[in-house]
Order: C-alpha cells, then structure tokens, then sequence
C-alpha cells in the first residue's frame, strides 16, 4: 500500500482563524488537533475545524503545498477553501468513513 501525504486547512469558525498543516494521516492528526491533544497554536486558538484538504504522493509535494499556501494572502486562502466548502463545513467525519 502506497503511503499518502495531505495538506489540509483548519478553521475555528465560518470566516475565522485559520491553521494549515501536512500530515501521512489525516484521521489521526485532525483528531488529535480536535482533541487538544498536543499544545500549540490549534489548541490555544480553538481551530479544529477541517475545512480543506488535499492529497500528495509525496511528503516533499506536501511540505512544498504547504507553504505556497502559508505564502497566500488570506483572501485567496478564503477562496481556495469555498470552492469546495462553500460554507465552511467540518469535514472531519467524511473522512472517518
């Protein structure tokens, strides 16, 4: 089984703070962000909300997604997350399936 990357986009709310982070288990990590498990900024923010995620073959594509999307105005950020979830909903249990 080939291993997969994701970059994904959490919110604290519809329009709010915003968080953007790469993981090789999505399920796991957004649990953890949720959970509060590990101190920093999600858990001082209350940002858990999974909003936006994508899919890498490769770490290094992901780090590389990663911080292109750091780089990008907030606007575009707002833009690139409501082309597909257009009102910001958690999509943390579609991907618990």
């Amino acid at each position: 089984m080939e291993k997969r990357f994701w970059t994904y986009i959490l919110a604290s709310r519809f329009n709010g703070t915003l968080y953007i982070g790469v993981t090789s288990d999505l399920v796991k990590r957004i649990w953890e962000h949720k959970n509060n498990v590990v101190e920093g900024f999600t858990k001082k923010y209350d940002v858990h909300n999974l909003v936006y995620f994508e899919e890498h073959s490769t770490a290094e594509n992901a780090i590389k997604r990663e911080k292109r999307l750091k780089k990008y105005n907030r606007e575009w950020k707002k833009n690139l997350i409501e082309k597909d979830n257009p009102r910001w909903e958690d999509l943390y249990d579609r991907i618990c399936q």
